[in-house]
């Protein structure tokens, strides 16, 4: 039993975000995803219902009705690579090519997860279009990476010869499908293909190195087809005389099973697959059981701010992922803008690695904005990364990431440096990485974060990706820099220049939105597929328990010898479960319930929910999380600061606003003015407030109106992050004091509230 313990995390969506907030993110969201379905279907439809009945009139069965029938029935299918191609036009061809004219998928056969590879009969008779290869061999990849078995259904009329330059001749051209095939029988890898159609040149090639090969009657395998030999006219030959089960079945040896159908081929797949060894997951598991999360991952549609500038809590989105919210946080007291966790999925474990949005708080070094990459988190994540890989514990990376810190001091502390570090840890890890690209995937932050170049076992968008160097204004701004002032504002007074800078920058932003588009990432293979935010969890169930199911090709410890031990050893985290312990409420005070060393986990201003972690007490080797009572309300307005405490002595004082034990605010309007019984909201940090989403829309609120606990009453803007001001208790907005685009102070009251 590892000596890590788990604890929960994550509170219901009603209490982090309010109504009006929620329900616009979800329909955000759900058009998104709409929208990405109808693309998911197009692919799937192929060339169409005449095509695929055509299929049936020479007695096969579609591509899809094969993979229904060979998979364990009621499995779902995880397909990778769908949107590869997707727009793209081809000499040649009046039709495109949706999914490059192949399917490759994760799927169940047996209980056992395998990669699924077959020609898509409903296009161009399974041909290979440009980058076909390229997706057989990223599913290879899989396969090999993970120790999969392989599954070929073959059915290719070879090369789409008009595109022939495009996909024949590169490194990653059609021969190194075969080189792949190669590899996987060297590291050992099952591969069973079954042949079903048309098999020519390099389509024949394809499954000979299978371990089995499966021949229907109307399936040939030929270097050559009867039409490019010479005398096979005048002989009457038919490619199926030349290269037909008759021939490479019983004459070649070729191939090792003939049978009559579809169906029957696919029943003795599924037969050979049963042969292999089953999965070692179940032994890896030990005595956990799978479980859900607490917390719905469906919520995470409602979660994601539209504004992809505005933060959420990164906790929110791993509570949605892992087994019961459970989570252990490892190094949490350094680098504070990188989450690091260990958790199960599936009842296995996994590490995760994800940026934290918002504020964080750094020892020493004060608050600054998440979302980027420091010295402490970069050292953090690859001493992390590293001792996952030496216990044999799978990583997921998740996105949501602006770039590396910059300036005088982050060169001056060697950030170049500790980045070599990562890029290290990055590129040789010995276990399966799986990378999240949950919304920004920015320059090389995205490298960082262990992105596709850092070859991912398999690299997942979701509809809010945004991966590029830069955003499309931020890149807009550099290009016409020459012509901006100091403020990125046009410099030019002549109307008609400032016309064309702003429509060339205008020009420049749309462009590089469009390149930005997850679909655009995966027709090009940028990411491998782009994933609905509902289904990661299911996604990630497949990954990891694909991750455990072979035995003996990796390392892979038992949690009683995990470095991970030493690591919390060392960092001086007791190898005891630590405690939840509730304050003592006492009026405004909230008073420590044991004697201990007090670690506050809170901020002044905070507002305070019952069950939410207000600290830690250090005491006899034990660490205790301390929760706010029930009955607990108002904000911190008094904090004491971390030390040696008593029972019963003062942690918190809680109130309507005010920071007693801070320095003294810059208020628009003097707190004496504040009529009895308002509470007072103030701004968490120094920064611009915004009093509505964009110039364009309505404020969020205006004097008078009501509000819930947590809407949205403005942002707070810090280093391009915009950060939320929410209602800490429902009621109605009795004044504003704080104007649009105003600079604001930390401290400084931004509203008042009068609560129902």
């Amino acid at each position: 039993m590892a000596r890590l313990w788990l604890h929960p995390i994550g509170r219901p969506l009603s209490e982090l975000l309010g109504a009006d907030d929620i329900a616009r993110n979800r329909a955000h969201t759900a058009s998104l995803e709409q929208a990405l379905d109808e693309k998911l279907r197009a692919v799937r439809d192929g060339w169409g219902p005449s095509y695929a009945e055509r299929v049936r009139e020479k007695g096969k069965l579609t591509t899809w009705e094969r993979i229904r029938a060979l998979v364990d029935e009621g499995t779902e299918v995880f397909e990778l690579n769908t949107l590869v191609n997707w727009g793209r036009t081809f000499a040649g061809s009046k039709r495109l090519a949706p999914g490059a004219g192949v399917v490759t998928c994760l799927a169940r056969i047996h209980d056992r997860w395998t990669v699924v590879i077959a020609n898509d009969n409903t296009v161009a008779s399974g041909a290979w279009w440009p980058l076909s290869p390229e997706k057989i061999e990223r599913a290879q990849t899989v396969a090999l990476r993970l120790r999969l078995p392989v599954v070929y259904l073959v059915d290719c009329s070879g090369l789409f010869l008009p595109e022939q330059s495009r996909s024949f001749s590169g490194r990653t051209g059609a021969g190194h499908i075969f080189t792949m095939n190669a590899r996987l029988a060297d590291a050992g890898v099952p591969q069973v293909a079954g042949v079903f159609g048309d098999c020519i040149a390099g389509g024949g090639y394809m499954p000979i190195i299978s371990d089995r090969v499966v021949m229907t009657e109307g399936a040939y395998m030929v270097i050559a087809g009867a039409a490019l030999i010479r005398g096979a006219k005048s002989l009457k030959l038919t490619s199926l005389d030349i290269g037909g089960p008759e021939v490479h079945v019983h004459q070649s040896s070729v191939a090792d099973v003939r049978v009559p159908d579809d169906p029957t081929a696919l029943r003795v797949i599924r037969g050979e697959v049963a042969k292999l060894p089953s999965s070692g997951a179940d032994f890896y598991r030990g005595d956990a059981d799978p479980a859900p999360p607490r917390h719905d991952p469906e919520d995470l549609g409602g979660l994601f701010p539209v504004d992809f500038r505005q933060t959420y809590p990164i906790e929110e989105v791993v509570a949605r992922l892992v087994d019961d919210s459970l989570v252990h946080e490892v190094l949490p007291q350094v680098g504070r803008e990188m989450y690091t966790a260990v958790a199960r999925i599936r009842g296995l474990w996994v590490g995760l690695v994800a940026n934290r949005q918002g504020l964080v708080e750094e020892a020493g070094l004060g608050r600054r904005p998440g979302g980027a990459l420091y010295r402490e988190g970069i050292a953090k994540i690859s001493t992390f990364a590293r001792t996952c890989s030496d216990d044999g514990i799978p990583l997921v990376w998740l996105q949501d990431i602006s770039g590396f810190d910059i300036g005088v001091e982050a060169e001056r502390q060697g950030l170049l440096g500790y980045g070599s570090n990562l890029i290290y840890a990055n590129a040789t890890p010995r276990v399966p990485v799986f990378t999240i690209l949950l919304r920004k995937a920015s320059g090389a932050g995205y490298y960082a974060m262990h992105g596709m170049p850092y070859e991912p076992v398999v690299q997942l968008s979701t509809p809010l990706t945004r991966l590029a160097v830069m955003e499309g204004r931020t890149l807009a701004i550099a290009t016409y820099n020459s012509k901006l002032d100091d403020d990125f504002e046009i410099a030019s007074t002549d109307p008609a220049e400032r016309a064309l800078v702003e429509e060339g920058m205008a020009r420049t932003a749309e462009r590089i939105e469009a390149d930005m588009d997850p679909v655009q990432a995966a027709a090009r293979m940028d990411t491998d597929e782009v994933v609905p935010l509902g289904r990661l969890r299911a996604w990630l169930e497949c990954l990891v328990e694909a991750a455990w199911q072979g035995t003996g090709y990796r390392r892979t410890k038992n949690p009683r010898i995990w470095s991970l031990h030493d690591l919390e050893v060392l960092q001086g985290f007791p190898a005891v479960p630590a405690e939840v312990r509730s304050a003592l409420l006492d009026g405004e005070a909230l008073r420590s319930p044991v004697v201990g060393r007090w670690e506050p986990a809170v901020g002044l201003g905070a507002p305070l929910v019952p069950g939410q972690v207000i600290g830690r007490l250090r005491r006899a080797g034990t660490t205790s999380d301390v929760v706010a009572p029930g009955g607990v309300g108002g904000v911190v307005v008094e904090l004491r600061p971390a030390g040696p405490v008593e029972h019963g002595t003062e942690l918190i004082r809680t109130g309507e606003g005010g920071l007693a034990a801070s320095a003294a605010p810059i208020p628009t309007v003097s707190d004496a003015d504040a009529p009895q019984g308002v509470l007072v909201v103030r701004a968490d940090t120094d920064g611009t407030f915004y009093r509505r989403p964009t110039p364009s829309e309505p404020p969020y609120v205006v004097e008078g109106q009501g509000v819930r606990a947590q809407d949205t009453i403005g942002l707070v803007e810090v280093m391009k992050t915009f950060n939320p001001v929410r209602a800490p208790v429902e009621g109605t907005i009795q004044r504003l004091l704080v104007g649009d685009g105003e600079g604001i102070e930390a401290g400084q009251a931004i509203a008042w509230i009068r609560p129902a």
